[in-house]
């Protein structure tokens, strides 16, 4: 029988032998520490382009900096003599004792990035002083300078080049395939250098920076110098951001009552920050904080800024901040991280607080009023696929507007999805939300197309109500070129989705007739309108389109041009900068018209008779007789503002004055006194004739341009996302 005794456990290893690695080894360990991907290679590199002095900096990737990153500088360069060391770890020029990192003012130090980078890629270098003859290349593996081509010696040799340096690297991580099958795509790889570069342009204002990929032409990332950080942020990061940024600046100088000197002081310190507004809310935080000028991440700095919008926010909104704080150097520790990407720094938590107080302070200054946008295609909804065209085609939407339960038959031939299936010979219809309604529409019948509204300052007269129908307008037949350039020129701003807006617009009413607002109404969108500036573009393109062949406007009794011109003169205020008395001013806009009077009258039909009076004037649209009160302030602008020696902008400089004169912009002249009943008559009959007459042309002649976008159309509201903002309440 088998005895239970365990047999003796093995006796344990004895300890193993310690060795001295290998120098390449410990290079290559190295290397991985500071190099882990591209981007952080760039970062070392834009850090030397920027201890140099470089004004101008340069990127060349290909396949996301893993092929090849090249870094181009206008910087000092680097001597000859220098280029053996130039690969090998711990070479600096930036230290000599450890006494001098108490004192540094510089990005780099250690002398570790392009050794490292030599240990994991082919590094080659090209560089040039403002002393040297020539540039000087050198190839560099594994620290150490090697020929560049099969034949060549190691030394350095001359070659052309700028002055500055190219550093150029090829087949990054080649030797360390674990390392290179752990990043990212290309593309990934591509968007870190990009966001890399893009962070160091906002804080190196005065520095141009540009990135694109290798065989590209344009650049991806293209800044120029610009005066300050607002701006390079609104070149870099938009509109939508640059409009929403604050600016704060805090220091220590309020922090004690004390004479000491910020030079002397070893905790003086100041800080710049820009940050986004309540009005402003992203996906996710996007913190760009420089640490004397050295980009760096701080947790503490981070958590900090979170807090102060927490309350400010929605959650799962988050604000755009650049900060930037000097510090004095010897109250810095950049030795604390192999990529230097954390700092340690004294009074950590008081500089900390002093930032966020002076944000917070700043926010509550601008806490009065909200400003909600919505980022909506400006077209709501115009282009349809063909399969939803079809569906609405099919089913009669306004007929299941009003019901709010589906019979039981329909709930049976809804799919999982409740899109609409057909059932036998049945089709059901997708039901529509309430937000998604369209609640007006141009085809529309309303009782202004049975019932015709009169002008109220003509209620009183003999003349019978008709309902306003416009006329069509033919393109007159001209051979000049410049008339054909400009109508060229025309059609090619021509915005279709804006235009389209125009055409199929529902008339909500005007807001303020002295700022010449109105809102309209398309689809499930609001929008707020300049009207004066459309119908300023409505009347050029008529007056383009009917050149050399207008109706007449006949004045009776014709005024006295020169009379007329003197008038607006007399009221003009800005005058005496001309240097020229009133009567030479007169004189000369006289002159200039009656000697061009027969040219006038041939292509614009502006008749002005050799006594000097105005008989007729171009009518543009003959539902629409321009106000009057004008005509004087019209004919001085003619004088200076039309460019009379060339025909293209002759022309089209007249036809833009005469749009003006036409449009509804409110005289910048105070009228005569007149009695609180009259002027209401008045704004009520310019407000019917802005309704009636300018937005019913507008819908049938402006082929709306691009520009208009700019500051005279502002969507106001939009169905859905109202209905998204009373859910929240």
């Amino acid at each position: 029988m088998a005895s239970g005794r365990r047999s003796p456990s093995p006796e344990p290893p004895g300890p193993q032998p310690i060795r001295r690695l290998h120098e390449s080894l410990i290079n290559r360990i190295a290397a991985g520490e500071i190099i882990h991907r591209p981007a952080s290679a760039l970062k070392e590199l834009l850090e030397n382009c920027l201890d140099a002095g470089s004004t101008s900096i340069q990127v060349t990737v290909k396949d996301g900096g893993m092929k090849l990153l090249q870094i181009q500088d206008n910087g000092c360069g680097i001597r000859k003599e220098d280029l053996p060391l130039l690969a090998e770890r711990f070479t600096t020029s930036k230290l000599t004792t450890f006494s001098d990192l108490s004192k540094l003012t510089t990005y780099g130090f250690r002398g570790e990035a392009l050794a490292s980078i030599s240990h994991v890629a082919h590094l080659t270098v090209i560089t040039k002083t403002k002393s040297s003859n020539c540039a000087w290349k050198a190839a560099y593996v594994d620290g150490g300078l090697v020929p560049s081509k099969a034949g060549y010696t190691p030394d350095p040799k001359p070659c052309a080049g700028n002055n500055g340096t190219t550093i150029t690297i090829e087949d990054m991580f080649y030797n360390t395939p674990t390392r290179l099958s752990a990043l990212r795509s290309s593309s990934e790889e591509y968007a870190r250098i990009l966001d890399v570069m893009t962070k160091y342009a906002v804080h190196n204002s005065k520095v141009s920076f540009s990135c694109k990929k290798a065989g590209s032409l344009n650049p991806e990332l293209s800044t120029p110098s610009c005066p300050d950080a607002s701006q390079a942020i609104r070149q870099l990061y938009g509109h939508s951001i640059a409009k929403e940024l604050l600016h704060v600046t805090a220091s220590s100088a309020s922090d004690d009552n004390t004479d000491m000197d910020d030079a002397e002081d070893p905790e003086a310190w100041s800080a710049d920050a820009y940050f986004t507004n309540a009005n402003y809310q992203g996906k996710k935080i996007a913190l760009l904080l420089f640490i004397n000028h050295r980009l760096v991440e701080s947790h503490r700095i981070k958590r900090s800024i979170e807090s102060i919008y927490s309350g400010i926010l929605p959650k799962g909104s988050s604000p755009f901040v650049y900060l930037s704080i000097n510090l004095d150097p010897r109250s810095v520790d950049v030795n604390v991280h192999p990529t230097k990407r954390e700092v340690h720094f004294l009074n950590e938590e008081a500089i900390i607080e002093r930032i966020s107080d002076a944000i917070q302070q700043r926010l509550a200054t601008q806490s009065q009023s909200r400003v909600f946008e919505y980022q909506t295609l400006l077209t709501g909804g115009i282009a349809q696929s063909a399969s939803r065209k079809g569906k609405e085609k099919a089913s009669n939407v306004d007929e299941l507007e009003g019901d709010d339960e589906e019979p039981e038959a329909d709930r049976r031939v809804l799919g999982s999805q409740g899109d609409k299936i057909s059932f036998g010979s049945c089709p059901v219809a997708k039901k529509v939300l309430s937000q998604h309604k369209v609640r007006t529409s141009l085809q529309d019948r309303t009782l202004d197309s049975m019932i015709p509204v009169a002008d109220p300052l003509r209620t009183n007269s003999d003349e019978p109500v008709t309902a306003i129908r416009l006329r069509d307008i033919k393109q007159s037949t001209c051979h000049f070129a410049s008339i054909t350039e400009l109508r060229r020129l025309a059609t090619k701003r021509i915005h279709h989705d804006l235009t389209e807006i125009i055409k199929k617009h529902t008339f909500v009413g005007v807001i303020d007739l002295s700022r010449c607002l109105a809102l309209i109404q398309h689809n499930k969108n609001l929008y707020m309108v300049n009207h004066a500036a459309l119908a300023c573009e409505m009347f050029y393109q008529l007056a383009l389109l009917q050149f050399g062949d207008y109706n007449r406007l006949k004045l009776d009794p014709p005024p006295s041009l020169r009379t007329l011109v003197k008038f607006a003169v007399d009221v003009e205020e800005d005058t005496a900068r001309s240097g020229m008395s009133n009567d030479e001013i007169v004189d000369r806009i006289v002159k200039t018209l009656m000697d061009r009077r027969e040219m006038l009258h041939e292509y614009f039909s502006l008749d002005i008779s050799e006594t000097g009076d105005v008989k007729t004037l171009p009518h543009l649209l003959r539902e629409y007789t321009p106000n009057l009160d004008k005509l004087p302030m019209f004919l001085m602008r003619l004088g200076p503002q039309v460019l009379w020696e060339s025909e293209q902008e002759c022309f089209g400089s007249f036809m833009r004055e005469l749009a003006y004169f036409y449009s509804p912009a409110p005289l910048s002249v105070v009228s005569a006194a007149a009695s609180d009943e009259d002027e209401q008559e008045k704004q009520k009959s310019e407000a019917w004739r802005i309704q009636n007459i300018l937005f019913h042309a507008m819908r049938k002649y402006l082929a709306a341009p691009k520009f208009l976008l700019d500051n005279d159309i502002v969507q106001v509201a939009s169905l859905p996302d109202l209905y998204r903002v009373f859910e929240r309440c």
